[in-house]
């Protein structure tokens, strides 16, 4: 009856229309959550990455594989695998009604459509290696913006425009290559399964009329018919299956970037080391320690020193020294490759990194405020800071009088409408390090970006910052630590003088030369 007919239409897309929801559903949970995790683990994974990677990686390939990657990965899982899904459920369906109709067509139908596969395949091998280019020069042209756009004043100040948009021509063309060839290449799948699904209605015709002109009675006019309509759904899913290779293909190039860094080498686990340092002294002793950032480049050779609790210690000497070297060691940026750093007699090999940090400040060359309020940017990972230290830091190195002008006072955000110089930025990172208060204090070239007057102040802080503790300065300008209890003065990852200063001068050796050549004109 037509009734019947009319109703089980109306269940049939009743359920469509719920499978369809169902199937939205699922792909947009499945793919937000795989995007989310993707984004969670590469979070935990940068935080167990030793400095080494940083320092080998640009930080906009690192960016790039975070959010390029990520995305390109999730526009594929949101477009394709649903089409990819309706097309294998048509797909199958399809083959099941051929087979049903006629077994030789079917043979017919489907062998053609694997010159298909063979095209394709052909195709995907020499278009792959294109999206994997592809990728990774995203990530080099990131990188290079950012560096470029980060640094922009340096780079019209040394007129190094024309240089530098070379630079970026060269990434340009490369990614416009990959591209282009990753583009055309699995374009030409579309054009490819349109031939073999001409091809197939004509072998059907072929082999149908053969059949016919033959009495054959298993093949009739409308089975011909019914297999051009078979043939057409069949390449159907062929057909989306080409075009989604192509995303398909993009994200598998991202996948290896993202899989790449979740893969990379971590620092080792810690997690059974539970030595702590009670009630901390701050003597500190390296002993025959040796490092190299690779083993053909030994930096440190044979470093040992023994440093009281409370002493201002100085490390100088020219570039390249191992200056900056040795207290990456002490820290635990890195680890050394032979000897052993103690801190108050433990080795800091039975410490956790985490441990080893929280015994230091760090004031360095390069200041770093985030996008925050100056209360925020003060207090950074400290809890339950009061305005009256608040105050004392900021007096202690002259800002107090900066923040009270401010509308909002600590309140206030910080930005780029407030123009900070760089030796005010550097006055926030030494009260950020007074605020903390940490047992040992590591200062590198700290008031490098201040003016005489506000150097004046800054000293006269970190001074005060400095007793009791046991501190480490890198000084270029030898005249900032001539009240350093001891010089340690490295040349070539070996400490070759030491002593006050005082005691160096008269001894008129390397140091002597060192800090007169500051005075002597050439």
């Amino acid at each position: 009856k037509v009734e019947d007919v009319c109703f089980t239409l109306l269940i049939i897309y009743g359920i469509s229309a719920v499978l369809n929801y169902g199937q939205q559903f699922i792909t947009a949970t499945v793919t937000q959550y795989t995007s989310k995790r993707l984004r969670s683990d590469i979070d935990e994974k940068i935080n167990r990455l030793p400095l080494r990677f940083f320092d080998t990686t640009t930080k906009g390939d690192i960016l790039s594989r975070i959010t390029n990657d990520v995305d390109t990965i999730s526009q594929t899982l949101s477009t394709s695998s649903a089409n990819l899904i309706s097309s294998l459920a048509l797909f199958i369906g399809v083959i099941y009604k051929m087979f049903i109709t006629n077994g030789i067509l079917s043979v017919v139908t489907i062998v053609s459509s694997l010159l298909g596969f063979v095209f394709m395949a052909f195709i995907l091998k020499k278009s792959q290696k294109y999206f994997v280019r592809k990728q990774s020069d995203l990530g080099k042209m990131n990188g290079h913006i950012e560096e470029i756009y980060t640094n922009h004043n340096i780079v019209h100040a040394f007129g190094a425009k024309q240089i530098e948009t070379e630079k970026f021509n060269e990434i340009n063309e490369r990614l416009y290559d990959s591209n282009w060839k990753s583009q055309f290449l699995s374009g030409m799948m579309h054009p490819v399964m349109t031939f073999v699904g001409n091809l197939a209605y004509a072998l059907i015709f072929i082999v149908g009329v053969a059949f016919i002109v033959n009495d054959n009675d298993a093949v009739t006019l409308g089975t011909i018919t019914a297999f051009v309509i078979y043939s057409k759904q069949f390449s159907s899913p062929l057909t989306t299956f080409a075009q989604s290779m192509t995303q398909i293909q993009q994200a598998s190039a991202a996948s290896k970037r993202v899989f790449e860094l979740l893969e990379s080498e971590e620092m080792p686990d810690e997690s059974a080391k539970t030595q702590v340092i009670e009630n901390v002294k701050g003597d500190v002793e390296f002993k025959n320690v040796k490092f190299g950032y690779s083993p053909e480049k030994i930096i440190i050779h044979d470093f040992s020193a023994k440093l009281k609790s409370g002493q201002k210690v100085a490390i100088v000497g020219p570039t390249g020294a191992g200056k900056t070297t040795m207290v990456n060691l002490l820290m635990r940026f890195y680890d050394i490759d032979d000897g052993d750093i103690l801190i108050d007699g433990i080795s800091t090999k039975s410490m956790k990194r985490e441990s080893v940090h929280d015994l230091f400040d760090m004031i360095l060359q390069d200041t770093w405020l985030f996008n925050g309020t100056i209360r925020e940017n003060l207090v950074y990972n400290n809890t339950d800071v009061s305005d009256d230290v608040l105050d004392n830091a900021c007096k202690a190195v002259g800002l107090k009088h900066f923040i009270e002008t401010l509308p909002q006072g600590y309140d206030t955000v910080l930005s780029d409408s407030l123009n900070l110089s760089e030796g005010q930025k550097q006055q926030f990172t030494i009260a950020r390090a007074i605020i903390k208060d940490s047992p040992l204090l590591f200062l590198d070239e700290a008031t490098s970006s201040v003016d005489t007057r506000t150097e004046l102040v800054i000293q006269k802080a970190m001074d005060e910052l400095t007793q009791g503790r046991t501190s480490f300065v890198i000084a270029h300008r030898l005249s900032t630590i001539k009240n350093a209890d001891i010089i340690l003065v490295m040349k070539d990852g070996d400490i070759i003088e030491q002593g006050s200063h005082s005691e160096l001068i008269s001894q008129n050796g390397f140091y002597a030369d060192l800090y007169n050549s500051q005075f002597v004109p050439a």
